[in-house]
Protein backbone atom coordinates (compact mmCIF):
# COMPACT_ATOMS: atom_id res chain seq x y z
CA UNK A 1 0.00 0.00 0.00
CA UNK A 2 1.22 3.47 -0.90
CA UNK A 3 0.97 4.99 2.58
CA UNK A 4 2.87 2.08 4.11
CA UNK A 5 5.64 2.56 1.53
CA UNK A 6 5.78 6.30 2.26
CA UNK A 7 6.26 5.60 5.98
CA UNK A 8 8.79 2.83 5.37
CA UNK A 9 10.85 4.25 2.48
CA UNK A 10 9.93 7.92 2.12
CA UNK A 11 7.66 9.79 -0.25
CA UNK A 12 9.86 9.89 -3.37
CA UNK A 13 10.76 6.16 -3.46
CA UNK A 14 7.12 5.23 -2.77
CA UNK A 15 5.85 7.57 -5.48
CA UNK A 16 8.47 6.42 -8.01
CA UNK A 17 7.61 2.78 -7.31
CA UNK A 18 3.86 3.30 -7.80
CA UNK A 19 4.29 5.42 -10.93
CA UNK A 20 6.61 2.86 -12.52
CA UNK A 21 4.39 -0.04 -11.52
CA UNK A 22 1.40 1.56 -13.22
CA UNK A 23 3.25 3.07 -16.17
CA UNK A 24 1.96 6.47 -15.10
CA UNK A 25 3.66 9.86 -15.33
CA UNK A 26 3.73 12.63 -12.73
CA UNK A 27 1.67 14.71 -15.17
CA UNK A 28 -1.04 12.01 -15.37
CA UNK A 29 -1.13 11.61 -11.61
CA UNK A 30 -1.29 15.38 -11.07
CA UNK A 31 -4.29 15.59 -13.38
CA UNK A 32 -6.07 12.77 -11.53
CA UNK A 33 -5.55 14.33 -8.10
CA UNK A 34 -6.19 17.92 -9.15
CA UNK A 35 -2.80 19.56 -8.54
CA UNK A 36 -0.43 21.11 -11.02
CA UNK A 37 2.33 18.89 -12.42
CA UNK A 38 4.87 21.47 -11.21
CA UNK A 39 3.61 21.16 -7.64
CA UNK A 40 3.72 17.37 -7.72
CA UNK A 41 7.18 17.46 -9.28
CA UNK A 42 8.45 19.76 -6.49
CA UNK A 43 6.98 17.43 -3.89
CA UNK A 44 8.52 14.38 -5.58
CA UNK A 45 11.96 16.08 -5.67
CA UNK A 46 11.80 17.05 -2.01
CA UNK A 47 11.59 20.80 -2.68
CA UNK A 48 8.20 20.92 -0.99
CA UNK A 49 6.49 18.74 1.63
CA UNK A 50 3.20 17.21 0.51
CA UNK A 51 0.01 18.34 2.20
CA UNK A 52 -2.06 15.68 3.91
CA UNK A 53 -4.85 16.23 1.38
CA UNK A 54 -2.36 15.54 -1.44
CA UNK A 55 -1.17 12.31 0.21
CA UNK A 56 -4.76 11.19 0.65
CA UNK A 57 -5.59 11.99 -2.98
CA UNK A 58 -2.54 10.08 -4.24
CA UNK A 59 -3.36 7.17 -1.96
CA UNK A 60 -6.90 7.03 -3.35
CA UNK A 61 -5.48 6.75 -6.87
CA UNK A 62 -2.92 4.07 -5.99
CA UNK A 63 -4.96 2.18 -3.40
CA UNK A 64 -8.61 2.39 -4.43
CA UNK A 65 -10.77 1.35 -1.53
CA UNK A 66 -13.93 -0.70 -1.67
CA UNK A 67 -15.05 0.38 1.78
CA UNK A 68 -17.10 -1.89 3.93
CA UNK A 69 -16.44 -5.22 2.30
CA UNK A 70 -15.54 -8.54 3.84
CA UNK A 71 -13.47 -10.93 1.73
CA UNK A 72 -14.02 -14.67 1.75
CA UNK A 73 -11.33 -16.80 0.13
CA UNK A 74 -12.63 -20.19 -0.91
CA UNK A 75 -13.44 -22.55 -3.75
CA UNK A 76 -16.06 -21.12 -6.12
CA UNK A 77 -18.81 -23.59 -5.26
CA UNK A 78 -18.64 -22.49 -1.62
CA UNK A 79 -18.84 -18.81 -2.54
CA UNK A 80 -21.90 -19.09 -4.77
CA UNK A 81 -24.35 -18.73 -1.91
CA UNK A 82 -22.67 -15.85 -0.06
CA UNK A 83 -20.71 -13.64 -2.47
CA UNK A 84 -22.46 -10.37 -3.17
CA UNK A 85 -24.70 -10.54 -0.11
CA UNK A 86 -24.96 -7.48 2.06
CA UNK A 87 -25.07 -7.55 5.84
CA UNK A 88 -25.46 -4.78 8.34
CA UNK A 89 -23.13 -4.54 11.33
CA UNK A 90 -23.64 -1.73 13.85
CA UNK A 91 -25.52 0.34 11.28
CA UNK A 92 -22.87 -0.10 8.57
CA UNK A 93 -23.62 -2.15 5.47
CA UNK A 94 -20.89 -4.58 4.40
CA UNK A 95 -20.72 -6.44 1.09
CA UNK A 96 -19.36 -9.96 1.06
CA UNK A 97 -16.84 -10.34 -1.76
CA UNK A 98 -15.80 -13.78 -2.88
CA UNK A 99 -12.25 -14.54 -3.96
CA UNK A 100 -11.95 -17.88 -5.72
CA UNK A 101 -8.82 -19.87 -5.00
CA UNK A 102 -7.85 -23.52 -5.39
CA UNK A 103 -4.15 -23.50 -4.46
CA UNK A 104 -2.10 -22.04 -1.65
CA UNK A 105 -0.50 -19.55 -4.06
CA UNK A 106 -3.92 -18.40 -5.26
CA UNK A 107 -5.09 -17.98 -1.65
CA UNK A 108 -2.12 -15.76 -0.84
CA UNK A 109 -2.66 -13.66 -3.96
CA UNK A 110 -6.37 -13.34 -3.16
CA UNK A 111 -5.61 -12.16 0.39
CA UNK A 112 -3.21 -9.51 -0.84
CA UNK A 113 -5.65 -8.43 -3.55
CA UNK A 114 -8.56 -8.28 -1.10
CA UNK A 115 -6.58 -6.02 1.22
CA UNK A 116 -5.46 -3.88 -1.70
CA UNK A 117 -9.07 -3.53 -2.83
CA UNK A 118 -10.01 -2.26 0.61
CA UNK A 119 -11.49 -5.29 2.36
CA UNK A 120 -12.22 -4.58 6.01
CA UNK A 121 -11.41 -8.18 6.91
CA UNK A 122 -10.68 -11.59 5.40
CA UNK A 123 -12.28 -14.97 6.10
CA UNK A 124 -10.37 -18.08 5.03
CA UNK A 125 -9.66 -21.72 5.83
CA UNK A 126 -7.97 -22.43 9.18
CA UNK A 127 -4.82 -23.74 7.49
CA UNK A 128 -4.30 -20.33 5.85
CA UNK A 129 -5.12 -18.01 8.74
CA UNK A 130 -1.71 -17.70 10.39
CA UNK A 131 0.06 -17.20 7.05
CA UNK A 132 -2.40 -14.59 5.77
CA UNK A 133 -2.29 -12.71 9.08
CA UNK A 134 1.42 -12.16 8.45
CA UNK A 135 0.77 -10.75 4.97
CA UNK A 136 -2.08 -8.32 5.51
CA UNK A 137 -2.97 -5.48 7.87
CA UNK A 138 -6.67 -6.30 8.25
CA UNK A 139 -8.33 -8.78 10.62
CA UNK A 140 -8.30 -12.41 9.48
CA UNK A 141 -10.80 -14.97 10.72
CA UNK A 142 -11.00 -18.64 9.86
CA UNK A 143 -14.11 -20.55 8.97
CA UNK A 144 -14.31 -23.83 10.78
CA UNK A 145 -16.39 -26.70 9.43
CA UNK A 146 -18.71 -28.26 11.99
CA UNK A 147 -18.97 -31.92 12.96
CA UNK A 148 -21.97 -32.44 10.66
CA UNK A 149 -19.89 -31.33 7.64
CA UNK A 150 -17.21 -33.84 8.49
CA UNK A 151 -19.71 -36.66 9.04
CA UNK A 152 -21.35 -35.91 5.68
CA UNK A 153 -17.93 -36.10 4.04
CA UNK A 154 -17.24 -39.41 5.84
CA UNK A 155 -20.55 -40.81 4.51
CA UNK A 156 -19.66 -39.76 0.96
CA UNK A 157 -16.21 -41.32 1.33
CA UNK A 158 -17.65 -44.59 2.63
CA UNK A 159 -19.98 -44.78 -0.41
CA UNK A 160 -17.08 -44.11 -2.78
CA UNK A 161 -14.92 -46.72 -1.07
CA UNK A 162 -17.80 -49.22 -1.23
CA UNK A 163 -18.12 -48.67 -4.97
CA UNK A 164 -14.39 -49.18 -5.53
CA UNK A 165 -14.43 -52.48 -3.60
CA UNK A 166 -16.86 -54.02 -6.07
Amino acid sequence: MFVNRVVRYGFKPALDYELERRGMTIRELAKRIGVSPATLYKISCGERDPRLSTLIAISEVFDPCDEHSIAIISAKFLLDGVAGKKIEINGVEFTIKGYTAHTLDECILCAVRAEKEGASGIICAPILTSLIEKLVDVPVVNVRPDEESYMTAVDVMIRQLSKSDR
